[in-house]
């Protein structure tokens, strides 16, 4: 009986994986340089702890753009998604709107 218990969990753990909502973050992208990727940055705004100054954090992500069609400055929709390389784990979902030429 006990042999049965463990794959079932593992079966439901998968399951509820598999379930789970991919985030989606809109910002705005940096560099273009590399095939079938870009660089973004994300800003969030974040409460100093001692001064409750509010400060602008920047985390940059790099996204896999399969068509190159994101350029510099143009607003788009990333996901995330499973590990594509070493430093990729977002996908280019959509782009919001086009850099001013």
């Amino acid at each position: 009986m006990g042999t049965l218990i463990a794959p079932l969990a593992a079966i439901a753990r998968a399951a509820s994986r598999s379930s789970r909502v991919a985030a989606t973050v809109e910002t705005r992208v940096v560099s273009d340089k590399m095939n079938k990727t870009i660089v973004v940055e994300v800003e969030r705004r974040v409460q100093h702890a001692e001064y409750t100054r509010t400060i602008k954090r920047t985390s940059r992500f790099h996204a896999h753009d399969e068509a190159n069609a994101a350029k510099v400055g143009d607003r788009v929709r990333i996901e995330e998604t499973r590990p594509m390389s070493k430093l990729k784990r977002w996908r280019l979902r959509e782009i919001v709107t086009k850099a001013q030429a």
